[in-house]
């Protein structure tokens, strides 16, 4: 009779790692760029009998409001205009999910990348919790911001956030500190 095999030792539990589609490889996206993309498709994705997809598609009109939905849409109507010839060069008045992800990839490459689009959307991050005025964010508007989203955040843990953005302060936090944060969250990839 063979020795019984010892059994590994139960450690944590890793979770899982997304693993990137093959669409996600070919537009250098990672797996939640990819599923914020293909949400925002699916809000206005439409399943006709005819159409074999299993995402859909979505008509050309409804392109510019799925772009805002990703929080990325085009600059103007010129834009907008070329990147439905883009994903529909026969003027079929549809587009289907792979080549949405095409031009919704190169969207967010181009907000990544253009440090103007980073300092927009840092001020209205900013100017949410500041409530729109030209001021230091207070602990008194992060609790406000914690309430508003039925968050339960302890005082302390409030003070520590406060501590984190300013470098051991307890001061406001400015917008160059604001930024920061956000660039330590990894909201700028």
């Amino acid at each position: 009779m063979a020795p019984k095999r010892k059994q590994p030792a139960a450690g944590p539990a890793k979770p899982a790692a997304k693993r990137r589609s093959k669409l996600a490889k070919e537009h250098d996206i990672t797996p939640d760029e990819e599923a914020e993309i293909q949400e925002a498709f699916n809000i206005f994705a439409q399943h006709p009998a005819d159409y074999d997809a299993k995402e859909g598609r979505i008509p050309t009109g409804e392109v510019r409001r799925c772009l805002i939905a990703l929080n990325a849409p085009p600059k103007d109507n010129t834009e907008l205009a070329e990147l439905i010839e883009t994903v529909d060069p026969d003027d079929e008045g549809w587009v289907s999910y792979e080549s949405f992800v095409a031009i919704a990839a190169l969207k967010l490459h181009a907000k990544h990348d253009d440090p103007e689009a980073q300092r927009e959307e840092v001020e209205k991050a900013y100017m949410l919790f500041t409530r729109g005025q030209e001021r230091e964010v207070t602990i008194g508007d992060l609790r406000r911001v914690a309430k508003k989203l039925r968050e339960d955040v302890p005082e302390n843990v409030l003070k520590d956030m406060i501590r984190e953005a300013t470098s051991g302060g307890l001061g406001g936090v400015n917008m160059e500190d604001f930024e920061g944060v956000m660039r330590r969250a990894g909201v700028f990839g």
